[in-house]
């Protein structure tokens, strides 16, 4: 990849992996470190990598430095003895938006990864599989478990408006 190549990645994928880790964290700062260590990693392998699989490289290297900051920070905050409170029920919403976050929050971290690259950033299944070392069908059943899962959490929009 030469140097304009890789400048056009920063331009083009920048805001898609931000989005992408942004909702996976739900942190600005710790989302835009990762982004900025995604680019790193990648100028590090510039030489090796074609600008055909720039994307998935970004997204799969993204994907990966969010999982190893998520494993990191759950055993400090097991060491320090801090605990969150996100699995709180809050039965007052006034925007659908706010539903959905909340719903897409509370899945299983895999389940979330999935669906978000598939419904909010609009990958194929295999390239789901590539970003997330996982094979199209194991893709499928847990897309097909987090929408069952937000189906059942949202339940009919009736009762949310």
């Amino acid at each position: 990849m030469t140097l304009t190549e890789y400048n056009s990645c920063a331009e083009q994928f920048s805001d898609g992996v931000y989005r992408f880790i942004l909702k996976n964290i739900k942190d600005d700062d710790t989302a835009r470190d990762i982004v900025q260590e995604s680019y790193v990693r990648m100028w590090e392998r510039v030489k090796d990598i074609s600008f055909e699989k720039a994307k998935s490289y970004l997204f799969t290297t993204a994907y990966h430095t969010m999982i190893d900051h998520i494993r990191k920070n759950q055993r400090l905050t097991t060491m320090e003895g801090n605990y969150d409170n996100r699995y709180q029920d809050h039965n007052s919403f006034n925007d659908l938006k706010q539903v959905i976050d909340e719903a897409v929050a509370k899945l299983p971290e895999i389940q979330r990864t999935v669906i978000l690259l598939r419904d909010y950033e609009g990958y194929s299944y295999e390239e789901i599989g590539e970003i997330t070392s996982l094979n199209e069908s194991q893709v499928k059943v847990y897309i097909f478990r987090a929408r069952t899962f937000l189906k059942q959490y949202i339940g009919s929009l009736d009762m949310v408006l």
